[in-house]
């Protein structure tokens, strides 16, 4: 979910982090060349051996960053293993084989992380993914399991956003963070296509946010979706654009950008759902 961020944040509780990784660059494209495409799956491995070139033992605080994000990722591999595995959710076919690689993207996320930190690595906490009682039909709806896997979705590619330029110039992280950020991103998408085909409440979902809730679930997943509603970019109203003004809706302007969540907004969501 938050791979990408968590560069960032290891840059700003280690600034020597760069230094550690650029000299073993080479190491790692002898490993597996990134000028090709890189299978998803295989992704955090490559990830994981990069870390482990960087550091011996990771400092405590570098620990504090993975172990968020590691919750993050717990969150998501149970939540579409649970929803894989729970009886008559998901219909067979294409719809179980789309969950069935979303979990196994996360599942590996997971183990990258833990694979990292060793004996360090947060032991995964208990999950409420009714989120208090506002979902309770979470596992045997299968229109609620998809609203909620998006918001799920939402939130990660919101949290990717704004870091590729913290990261330009180490391009053999930013290049594995780019392709898992992408990964997301079609993840997001797909779950949106698929809530679509299912027509009725969901029929006129877009791939992309629209607007400050676009769920269709309510205000519990408010803060998934906070700020989206803006139409500024740059000091400019999309919508009042010199020679077209007026002729961009508000909703249009809105899934122009994704706009980005703090690491705190994030952790913030994930204690919605976390006993």
């Amino acid at each position: 979910m938050n791979l990408f961020n968590i560069f960032d944040q290891i840059m700003q509780v280690d600034p020597e982090f760069d230094e550690r990784v650029s000299p073993r660059r080479r190491a790692i494209r002898n490993m597996m060349s990134f000028g090709k495409k890189v299978s998803i799956a295989a992704m955090p491995f490559v990830l994981s051996d990069l870390f482990k070139r960087a550091y011996g033992q990771a400092p405590t605080d570098v620990n504090g960053v993975l172990n968020y994000a590691l919750t993050l990722e717990y969150l998501e591999a149970e939540y579409y293993t649970k929803g894989a595995a729970a009886s008559n959710l998901v219909p067979s076919g294409k719809p179980a084989g789309a969950i069935a690689t979303i979990r196994n993207h996360e599942v590996a996320h997971v183990a990258f992380l833990k694979q990292v930190l060793g004996e360090k690595a947060v032991s995964k906490p208990i999950f409420d993914f009714t989120a208090g009682g506002a979902f309770p039909n979470v596992f045997s709806n299968y229109d609620t399991f998809l609203a909620l896997a998006q918001a799920f979705e939402d939130t990660g590619v919101r949290a990717y956003k704004g870091q590729a330029g913290l990261l330009k110039g180490n391009q053999v992280v930013l290049t594995a963070a780019l392709q898992i950020h992408s990964a997301e991103a079609r993840h997001a998408s797909h779950i949106r296509q698929m809530r679509k085909a299912r027509g009725g409440a969901a029929a006129d979902q877009k791939p992309w946010i629209t607007g400050a809730n676009d769920s269709g679930i309510g205000a519990a997943v408010d803060p998934v979706y906070a700020g989206e509603d803006n139409k500024v970019q740059a000091d400019v109203d999309i919508t009042m654009l010199p020679g077209i003004g007026g002729k961009i809706s508000t909703a249009a302007a809105t899934q122009s950008f994704d706009e980005p969540l703090s690491a705190s907004a994030v952790l913030d969501i994930a204690k919605l759902f976390i006993k």
